[in-house]
């Protein structure tokens, strides 16, 4: 099976008021006193109230789940010691007038300079799961392979209801904050490795994004490492239900590599059904009907059953069904992060949200 890392965005707020709390460089120093932890782990993130961990490179889920409990601790701990309290969602639910202030790097400036108001609102945490496949051609061979897939897992991975204290009506309004930016949504269908480059090449050359760091694609090659990284969901509740996804999403590469080896032709679905089956996704979560890779209207159970028959000799490979079908199972009897937080919100209002989404940081 390929190897596989996690990355997750986390967001601080205030201990006193729930408010985005620009604390990530106290947060950072606090956590980096913990031996548990490695200074190449915690990251800046774009706005000073967030922040970013990495796990090392793992061959096994285990790993996964153990890295992010450690990770999550560690970070819970440092921004309690620095007065904030960490948060596990995919998006901020209320926020200041005033905007949180931009992480002072070049990069995070111009993209400040460039589109203000839309930095003012990326208050939005995700997790990126990093596949390892052999080369860059073979990458694209996944992307062409897995993005009728990317809808699925963005209504499985769905928590970010809230926005501005109201619910928005999306399950995954994070999705819906993010594909304002030029470069969003799934990944087109590409003929080869060199229609990939030439497509990115062309973009920079339009002068609309400055760097490859603007291709957001919900899956896209890494420019730092031999591997496709699957961005689209949002930023999970518990570790385990991140560490299921990444099962997942290491499924969906190893299938796609099988597929490859064996000349199985890959499916084109149409971008604006693709588009239109994410929009879909992130407004129903697991509440509502989704597109299946065929474009057509089904239950959110029957669509997430198919994805798991088409992932199911990867994750036997893998050593994984039986973890990974166990927490799916879990995910429709207790559902997704979107609905705990409705849930949270409903029974006990903006106290009991905010008790939800900073009491899981560490929980299986």
């Amino acid at each position: 099976m390929p190897t596989l890392g996690v990355e997750e965005e986390y967001l601080l707020l205030a201990a006193d008021s729930a408010m985005p709390a620009p604390r990530v460089e106290q947060v950072r120093g606090a956590a980096a006193l913990e031996a548990i932890t490695s200074a190449a782990e915690v990251q800046t993130e774009l706005l000073q109230a967030q922040v970013e961990v990495a796990t090392p490179v793992c061959r096994a889920l285990a790993e996964v789940g153990g890295h992010l409990l450690r990770l999550r601790h560690a970070m819970a701990l440092g921004a309690e010691s620095s007065g904030c309290r960490l948060a596990l969602c995919g998006a901020a639910p209320v926020r200041d007038s005033v905007p949180v202030p931009v992480t002072p790097t070049k990069r995070y400036l111009g993209l400040q300079a460039y589109a203000p108001r839309l930095v003012d609102e990326q208050l939005i945490n995700g997790m990126h799961v990093h596949v390892g496949v052999p080369d860059r051609a073979a990458g694209v061979e996944v992307l062409n392979r897995i993005r009728d897939w990317l809808p699925v897992l963005v209504a499985m991975a769905a928590n970010s209801p809230l926005w501005e204290g109201r619910d928005t009506g999306f399950a995954s309004w994070r999705t819906l904050v993010f594909g304002r930016w030029p470069v969003t949504g799934p990944p087109p269908f590409f003929d080869g490795v060199a229609d990939y480059e030439s497509r990115v090449t062309r973009l920079l050359e339009s002068g609309v994004i400055a760097d490859r760091g603007q291709i957001y694609w919900q899956a896209r090659l890494s420019e730092k490492y031999p591997t496709v990284e699957i961005r689209c969901p949002d930023l999970q509740l518990r570790a385990d239900d991140a560490v299921m996804l990444a099962g997942i999403a290491r499924a969906l590469v190893a299938t796609a590599l099988a597929e490859t080896r064996h000349a199985v032709p890959a499916a084109a679905g149409t971008q604006e059904l693709l588009q239109a089956a994410t929009w879909q996704a992130a407004r129903h979560g697991l509440k509502g009907p989704l597109v299946d890779p065929r474009g057509r209207s089904r239950g959110a159970q029957e669509v997430v059953g198919m994805l798991m028959e088409h992932i199911a000799d990867a994750l036997a490979d893998g050593g994984d069904a039986r973890a990974v079908s166990s927490l799916v199972d879990r995910l429709f009897r207790e559902g997704t992060g979107a609905e705990r937080q409705r849930a949270a919100m409903s029974g006990g209002g903006m106290p009991a949200l905010i008790d939800l989404i900073t009491t899981r940081s560490t929980a299986l």
